[in-house]
């Protein structure tokens, strides 16, 4: 009686608890943390895929597979820094690209004067619910050197480029355009110095024209899913709010900036977040497009962790690969979260 009076569990209420969450428990324990476990045991072995890598004559690497990636000079390291290169390139647009878009979207969708939310509502969120492999087969296409792209390029007189065969970085064909540098023969500083395996002039390329197609295809496909989460956040925040600064006579602009978008600040670090690590751990649209190519140029830490496991038959490096990848994906997501945090 006295427990009851405090409000505090009783046994009973406590044995009822854990016999309710214990059948979750063990499902995400036998397949999320136990094939985790094993995961980063692999990670620091020698394993070709032979066998069990738990038996006794697996060699055993340590860190050997994480310090390859950092430390020693040679092939693995360099594609684990060109696929670096690659993502960060790749997050840089379309984390951006992706919400400003949604939350665009978001605010036509919610315009009381629109007609005909529903229809746009649904045309928007289509392609989120498209298979991405079926999108991607016809974005190929479309992006082919006979394709519509260039197609219509060539209607405006424009010369379409081979979007899957050029391995330059946009940046340095902007550069070359203007004039500020020489592509072919670019400056000894940048090529003759670098940091972790690469030149500096390969570290500040830009993504390759074949990357821009596909974060053309990811920001297209994905926006719709997040345009809903603005959406559904867009339709939570009291009107009495954007009536009281109509009546003070802020404009739209102004109503937009200081009354609806700090309000959206939750959704927006939930739409940020699930963004980075969706386009960090972008795969599939890489495996039927491109498959890292052109020279390595749309190359990725997913995908390149499942072509040395699964093709070159190192587990433990492709092991290692993931692992590092979960890493930077925890780390920009703190650090995202200190960015965007409330301040006093």
């Amino acid at each position: 009686m006295a427990d009851s009076k405090r409000g505090g569990i009783r046994g009973n209420e406590r044995v009822a608890g854990w016999l309710f969450v214990t059948p979750v428990v063990a499902v995400l324990g036998l397949f999320l943390v136990v094939p985790i476990l094993m995961a980063l045991w692999v990670s620091l072995t020698d394993w070709n895929g032979q066998g069990s890598p738990f038996r006794s004559g697996v060699p055993f690497a340590g860190l050997d597979n994480y310090t390859g990636l950092f430390t020693d000079d040679g092939l693995a390291r360099q594609n684990f820094m060109t696929s670096i290169r690659n993502n960060a390139y790749y997050v840089a647009a379309v984390v951006p690209l992706q919400t400003l878009l949604a939350l665009g979207l978001a605010l036509v969708v919610n315009n009381r004067l629109l007609k005909g939310k529903g229809f746009f509502r649904t045309a928007f969120y289509f392609p989120s619910v498209t298979s991405s492999v079926a999108i991607s087969v016809v974005f190929l296409f479309m992006f082919s050197n006979s394709g519509a792209i260039n197609e219509i390029l060539g209607f405006v007189g424009v010369n379409g480029p081979q979007w899957f065969a050029d391995p330059r970085g946009v940046l340095h064909l902007a550069l070359g355009a203007v004039g500020l540098v020489d592509v072919s023969a670019p400056p000894a500083a940048l090529t003759d110095h670098g940091v972790l395996g690469l030149t500096w002039w390969d570290w500040s390329s830009g993504p390759s024209v074949a990357m821009c197609a596909i974060i053309a295809l990811v920001v297209w496909t994905t926006s719709g899913t997040f345009m809903l989460m603005f959406l559904a956040a867009l339709q939570n925040i009291p009107g009495q709010l954007d009536e009281a600064g109509l009546v003070d006579g802020a404009t739209r602009w102004q109503r937009l900036r200081f009354i609806t978008l700090p309000q959206l600040r939750p959704t927006m670090f939930l739409v940020l977040t699930l963004g980075l690590i969706g386009s960090w751990q972008v795969f599939d649209q890489i495996y039927v497009m491109s498959q890292g190519n052109p020279a390595k140029t749309t190359l990725t830490p997913a995908y390149l962790s499942y072509r040395t496991a699964f093709r070159d038959f190192d587990y433990g490096s492709g092991a290692a690969i993931s692992f590092v990848l979960f890493l930077i994906i925890i780390v920009l997501t703190l650090l995202q979260r200190r960015a965007l945090r409330e301040r006093p």
